[in-house]
Order: structure tokens, then C-alpha cells, then sequence
């Protein structure tokens, strides 16, 4: 396969890329700002490849034709919080943005909205979906949407269909279907509070319906039957309740994800009599299915590990995508985004050859051309290295280590970078976090401690572990790495965000002594709080996520007395070390007020405290200036309270 330099495909920026640089450091400017080049997508047709452009905090979508290298579109975003581009057809653009709000005529605390616009590359205009104005006598709805839209050709039209927040009475969700053609939007379907999902068929009809009604934990699956939708299985479960997870290998099923005996479980459920069928050996433990963008059908799946495998049911998509990996021999590689027919995909590869970028792949013409670096001036990314250590208990915590440049690999200086979640995990792939950390001269530690989703079992080891295990399982990594002496204990700090952030706060509060410094970005401090502020989102009534977290911490409610036990705000005394805290003011998943107790909690009891605040910034660090905060003020509290030097 004939592989070209950056220079061959400049085009597709609507800035100049940067030049190769030598393996020095990279500023920290290129790791804090967001990505020059993101959300990359083909056209079904495999003409056109739309992609993000951000440069300081202006974010540009646009769109070039591969042929002739020319724009054929595109429009400024500015500071918007874009989240994903999808083609819905060769001339129309999806693009799902969000927005820190209120909800529209109502009172109480903020979320995130998702909203929806359509971008018409032959008119150069966009849309809103839904378009109140066109959806005025079918009740009241919010601008914003409640799930993917499904993507349905018609009669020669392009149409979509779009879960929407509809407000009137009770209901929260509708249905709504919008011809991209003619613009005409109508509500198909409006649900009732139980409803979490619907699945359209080719024809446009409703085929399935996933309910489950949260208070009383029952869950049940609708399909089309005899024209109506018919329940065909139900049952009762706290959090783990089967879930589509879309169309099976054929028309006549759909792909059911179920929890039996703890282990996760592929059946397929049949569309002409309802029965389910027996676990799908073929699709054991993969961790996503792959659906063909034309039929919908599932084609494959996905297998979490070090790197995401891709496994495709057709031999000869199979042998498309092996030869698509045999061109980057050694390199991590992820699948973007693929023409109708496979013969074209963007894939997002990262390692010592080809650096971090996007590369457009041509089946046919044999090439795979470099669409532009992720992040302009990372060239070469620093080595992320998989390990394996016992926990204390002799659980085998599977981890990656981020290693500096150019530095003898003994008595290094430390950072522990616990994910967040807890159900969550690490890969071997590029972190932009670690990787800026390392390039300051620190090693990176990034264990998978148990309660990560790597797979059931290590999920399930966390129940119940939460500031316990959880927690020792990190300082177990820390005493592996000295024991192999490549760290030295007398300069280890430990940083995290959300769930990490916690653990980081948990580290030199419940389990002191390892940690020379601690940075907790949006972490949680006080449970009981946390769990509080969990009820009152959902009016004070019985609640999945409510359940969910007291599954990790062990508790029944916000009322435990066990809570204290691993509350960092509880255990303030044992800080003995410096403390660094930033939250975002727009956080929706970890309370601003977190941090902000925890500070004055520190500062009362006259400890070494310092507290940054992200204006306009949310959960997921989406601001670059924001972000290039937090990294900025994070490496100054490292370098002055464990130097790399």
C-alpha cells in the first residue's frame, strides 16, 4: 500500500499544518488546547470527507470534495460544544452539539441538551431538528434531542428520525420523522415516561420499543406484531436490564444485551414470533456490534482490550480491514468512519512511525493518504507501555505506563492518572492528558483498578470497593513500579478527574503516605452530598442512578453512616500534603459544590490547599481555553511540589 507525507493532503485543513518537529518536548499549549483535527466522517459515497478544524477556540466544520481537493462546504461553529458529525446521505451533514442549561420554561438544576442541526452541503444552509416552528400544532417540545437519529431512506428521500423532549403533560419523550428532501417534520410517536428507545425499520415503521419504567424497576421489550407493538419480554431489574443494542445479522432480528449469572450476554430476539434464541457464541465477549450503514444489519463487533479488534462477520470485509492492518504494522489503530461499500475508511492511528493522525485509506487505489495530526506538533508520540501488577489480594490489575522522553527508565518521578467512571477503562492509546504530563519529564501510571468495564469480572470486583480496594489498588501500583525500580516513592503525586478525582482526593485522605501531592479535577469529596444532590435530580423517587452508585460504594442511600468512612471531606486531618482542586462552574455530573466544600474544608483545617475555577466550563473539559487552564495551573502545582528534575 503506497503511503504519502503530510504535504500530499494539506487540503483538507483550512489552516496550514504544522511542520515535523524532533522528538523535544511538545508545548503544552499543543496537549491543552482542543484537537486541530477531529470528528472526521466520509460520505456514504466515499466523495466527500467532512471533518473539524479548531484553531485557538474557533471550531470550523468543513467539507472537501477528495476528488478535486476543493471545499465544498462548510460553516463556522465558534465556541459551540460540538459532540459528533454523521452523514445521513451524501448531501447531508448531522451535527449534534450541547449546550449547559436550564430546561426551556422550567425551574431546578442544569443539564446538558443535546441539539440537533442538519447541514445541507448543496445549499450551504442548516437546519434545527426539531424545528419548533414546523411542530407547532403537535404540542410543546424542547430544541433538543433524546437519542441518535436513525438514519431511513424513502421513496427516493432521505428521512430521519429523531427521539425529541416533548412537554406536555408527563410525556418525555416523542418521536419525530423529518424529510431531508422537503423539509416537512411531523411526530410520529408520542411516548410515555417508561419509554427509553425506539427502532425504526427500512420501511419507516416502528419496529421495537425498549421501556423501563424506573420506580418500579421493571423493564419490558415491545415489537411490532399483528400492527401494534407487543410486549414479548419483561422483567424486573435493578440496573443491568437487557437492551436492544439494534438489528441483528438479518432483517427478521434484533441484538439483545443481557446480564446472566454476571456475565454479559449476545442473544437475538426474532421479529415474527418474539422468542429469544439461544447466547450468540460468535459474539462473545465483544464489546460493541458493528451494523452495515445501508441495512442496519449487524456485520461484526468490537473487542475491548489494549487496542479495539475489529472483527467482521464477511470474510471478504475481513480480509478489506486485515489489509487495512497490515499497513500499519505496530501502530494502534481505530476504525472512524467507512464508505457504504467499505472500499474507503478513515482510520485514527497513533504511534512511533506514523505519529497521531487521521489517514484517509483507498482500498482500490491501494493508498493511504494522512488526512492531518490530531493534535498539530505531536509527531511522535511518547511510548505508553502495558503492564500487569497484583493487587493485594492477588487481583491482576492490567495498566499502562506513559514513559518521558529520553530519560533512563529508573527512580523517575510519578503520576498516578486514575480514570474517571469508575465504569470506565484505559487503552494503550494516545491520552492526551498522559502524554502531556510524561512530556514534562513524569512517568504515568493508568491502572484499570477493579470497578473498570475492561470486562464483567473486573467491573464486579469493584462493588462494594469503592475507597477501599478501589483505591489500595492504585498504591498497590505504585509500590509495583518501586519494587522494579522505576519510580521513586519519595516523588509520587497522584491526579484524577470525576471518579478519578476522588480517588485522588481518597489518596491523601484515606490511604496516606504514598502520595507526595494530590490534584483533583471535578472529583467528588462528600458521598453523602453527592448522593443528595443524585435524589433531588430525580424529585426524591427511587432511581437508577441513585442505585447505581450505592452498587459501587457499598451503602443503601444517602443516609449510610458507612459513607463517612470514605468520604474525603470526613478525613481532612490526614492531609499532610499539598492539594490542588479544579471544577468546572458548568459541571452537571460532579457538583461545582464539591470542590468547593472540600476547599473550605481544607482551608479550616489550615492545610495546604489552592482552588482553581473553570468559568462557562463543563464535566468533559470541552473549552480549549479551559482546558489549557486546568493543564497549565496542574504542571505548575507538579513542578512545585514534585519537580521532574
Amino acid at each position: 500500500m503506497r503511503r504519502y507525507g503530510l504535504h500530499a493532503i494539506a487540503w483538507l485543513c483550512w489552516a496550514p499544518l504544522g511542520g515535523h518537529v524532533t522528538e523535544a518536548s511538545v508545548p503544552l499549549e499543543v496537549y491543552g488546547r482542543l484537537p486541530a483535527l477531529e470528528d472526521v466522517a466520509l460520505s456514504p459515497d466515499g466523495s466527500h470527507i467532512a471533518f473539524v478544524r479548531t484553531i485557538q477556540n474557533t471550531r470550523v466544520v468543513a467539507v472537501v470534495s477528495i476528488a478535486d481537493h476543493k471545499q465544498a462546504g462548510g460553516l463556522k461553529i465558534g465556541e459551540t460544544k460540538l459532540r459528533s458529525l454523521e452523514w445521513a446521505d451524501d448531501r447531508h451533514l448531522m451535527i449534534v452539539t450541547s449546550s449547559t442549561a436550564l430546561p426551556w420554561g422550567f425551574r431546578g438544576m442544569q443539564g446538558e441538551w443535546a441539539m440537533l442541526q442538519v447541514y445541507d452541503v448543496d445549499t450551504n444552509k442548516s437546519m434545527p431538528v426539531p424545528d419548533l416552528p414546523r411542530l407547532h400544532d403537535s404540542g410543546l417540545f424542547m430544541n433538543v434531542v433524546a437519542g441518535r437519529p436513525m438514519v431511513r431512506h424513502l421513496e427516493g428521500h432521505t428521512v430521519i428520525f429523531v427521539p425529541a423532549i416533548h412537554l406536555q403533560g408527563l410525556t418525555p419523550r416523542a418521536l419525530i420523522r423529518v424529510d431531508l428532501d422537503t423539509w416537512r417534520e411531523r411526530v410520529v410517536k408520542e411516548g410515555s415516561a417508561p419509554i427509553q428507545q425506539w427502532l425504526v425499520d427500512a420501511a419507516g415503521e416502528i419496529i421495537a420499543e425498549q421501556d423501563y419504567d424506573d420506580p418500579q424497576q421493571h423493564w419490558a421489550l415491545k415489537i411490532r406484531r399483528e400492527g401494534r407493538l407487543r410486549e414479548v419480554l419483561s422483567g424486573r431489574e435493578g440496573i443491568d436490564y437487557p437492551r436492544i443494542a439494534g438489528w441483528g445479522p438479518d432483517a427478521d432480528t434484533l441484538l439483545l444485551w443481557t446480564l446472566e449469572d454476571e456475565e454479559p450476554v449476545w442473544r437475538l430476539v426474532s421479529l415474527r414470533d418474539g422468542k429469544l434464541g439461544a447466547p450468540a457464541a460468535a459474539l462473545k465477549d465483544i464489546y460493541a456490534p458493528l451494523h452495515d450503514p445501508r441495512t442496519h444489519h449487524m456485520i461484526g463487533g468490537v473487542y475491548a482490550g489494549d487496542d479495539a479488534r475489529y472483527v467482521f462477520f464477511d470474510p471478504a470485509l475481513q480480509r478489506r480491514w486485515d489489509s487495512v492492518m497490515n499497513a500499519f504494522v505496530g501502530e494502534h489503530l481505530r476504525l472512524v468512519s467507512a464508505s457504504d461499500d467499505f472500499q474507503k475508511m478513515v482510520v485514527q492511528v497513533d504511534g512511533v512511525r506514523d505519529g497521531f493522525v487521521y489517514e484517509l485509506v483507498d482500498l482500490a487505489a491501494h493508498t493511504a493518504i494522512p488526512v492531518g495530526e490530531v493534535y498539530e506538533g505531536v509527531t511522535v508520540p511518547l511510548e505508553v507501555r502495558r503492564i500487569n501488577y497484583a493487587a493485594a489480594d492477588g487481583l491482576e490489575i492490567p495498566a499502562y505506563l506513559t514513559l518521558p522522553r529520553e530519560r533512563a527508565e529508573k527512580n523517575l518521578p510519578l503520576i498516578v492518572l486514575p480514570h474517571g467512571g469508575p465504569s470506565a477503562h484505559d487503552e494503550a492509546r494516545f491520552d492526551w492528558w498522559a502524554q502531556a504530563l510524561a512530556d514534562q519529564g513524569y512517568a504515568v501510571l493508568q491502572p484499570n483498578f477493579r470497578g473498570s468495564n475492561l470486562n464483567r469480572h473486573l467491573l464486579a470486583a469493584g462493588f462494594g470497593q469503592w475507597g477501599r480496594k478501589m483505591q489500595t489498588d492504585l498504591s498497590d501500583g505504585v509500590r509495583y513500579l518501586v519494587k522494579e525500580s522505576l519510580v521513586d516513592p519519595a516523588r509520587v503525586c497522584i491526579f484524577g478527574a470525576s471518579y478519578g478525582g476522588y480517588a485522588a482526593l481518597a489518596g491523601v485522605t484515606l490511604d496516606p503516605g504514598v502520595y507526595r501531592c494530590a490534584i483533583s479535577v471535578a472529583g467528588i469529596s462528600d458521598l453523602k452530598r453527592m448522593l443528595d444532590w443524585v435524589d433531588d435530580k430525580h424529585l426524591r423517587r427511587d432511581n437508577i442512578e441513585q442505585r447505581y452508585w450505592d452498587r459501587f460504594l457499598g451503602v443503601s442511600g444517602a443516609n449510610d453512616p458507612v459513607l463517612n468512612e470514605i468520604s474525603p471531606i470526613k478525613h481532612v486531618e490526614a492531609v499532610n500534603v499539598p492539594v490542588l482542586l479544579i471544577h468546572g462552574r458548568d459541571d452537571t455530573v460532579v457538583s461545582f459544590e464539591q470542590s468547593r466544600v472540600m476547599a473550605d474544608a481544607l482551608q479550616r483545617a489550615k492545610k495546604d490547599v489552592e482552588f482553581v475555577t473553570l468559568a462557562h466550563e463543563d464535566h468533559w473539559l470541552s473549552r480549549s481555553e479551559t482546558r489549557l487552564q486546568m493543564l497549565k495551573a496542574s504542571v505548575a502545582f507538579l513542578r512545585a511540589h514534585n519537580p521532574p528534575d
